[in-house]
């Protein structure tokens, strides 16, 4: 089953419920905390009984504030908001993700970036008030190499984000022995996301990048998805630029890092 085609599901049962009962239950252990937050979840997929309400939001212990990610030079994760440096996502809905995802994915792909193997992830979220919400990081079972990763039994991903009401709304992949910049053929997966949601995010992890170890991408609107769009190639290739002179991709200005948001690792790989 194709992302496409489940979204239309989902679009047809409607999504944006905060809080739902599920006929999957989430157990596993917990991440190490690098950060003194609250501590993510790493979960396990069954198929038992209904998993237990569970709060969404939570208030932060330590009083840490959101922080928006708005610039490449952006270094601290938990710094203040810095200047914006686009407009090109104004009119963007925003995109609360938890500061713990990033370490917490890090962490999961620390077996396949010391064997320089990429790790990729999918992002959930909750839509309210205007606001999508990132509750669930799901780690699929994948075929990985040095400069690629591509998701198998996706099937798994469609069933926990129906049964959570979850938006895809972007992805998160590690460059383990590259800079931090997005592929061809990361910018095509990135279309695959981004046209059934125009806030959808790709996250890059480049641990070995000294100048950027991790960046928050999207296609420029309207000419890099216009460029993807029309692109029937595959695997590495080169892309025409957009005719107005600017780039194919671009840095996300409507992302937040949230210290307040509850995070769920479902981790389906054996």
């Amino acid at each position: 089953m194709s992302i496409s085609k489940f979204y239309s599901c989902l679009q047809r049962s409607g999504i944006g419920s905060c809080i739902q009962d599920s006929h999957l239950v989430l157990k596993g252990d917990t991440l190490t905390n690098k950060t003194g937050l609250m501590q993510p979840t790493l979960c396990k997929v069954t198929h038992s009984y209904p998993s237990p309400i569970i709060s969404c939001i939570h208030k932060d212990p330590h009083g840490s504030e959101v922080s928006r990610i708005t610039s490449p030079s952006f270094e601290n994760r938990n710094s203040k908001s810095l200047v914006d440096g686009s407009t090109a996502s104004n009119g963007l809905k925003d995109v609360h993700i938890s500061t713990q995802l990033l370490d917490g994915f890090l962490d999961l792909a620390v077996d396949n970036t010391s064997k320089d193997l990429e790790t990729c992830g999918v992002l959930g979220a909750f839509l309210k008030e205007g606001t999508y919400y990132v509750t669930t990081l799901i780690i699929p079972k994948q075929d990985s190499t040095s400069s690629s990763c591509q998701a198998v039994h996706e099937e798994e991903i469609f069933a926990i984000q129906n049964e959570q009401s979850l938006f895809p709304v972007g992805w998160i992949h590690t460059h383990p022995s590259q800079s931090c910049f997005m592929s061809s053929v990361d910018l095509h997966t990135q279309y695959s996301y981004q046209v059934m949601v125009p806030e959808a995010v790709a996250i890059v992890m480049a641990p070995t990048d000294t100048s950027r170890s991790f960046g928050f991408f999207r296609l420029s609107e309207p000419y890099g998805m216009n460029i993807l769009r029309e692109c029937q190639e595959t695997g590495f290739h080169t892309h025409k630029e957009p005719v107005n002179g600017t780039s194919i991709y671009e840095d996300c200005t409507s992302i937040y890092l949230n210290p307040n948001l509850r995070l769920e690792i479902c981790d389906l790989r054996e």
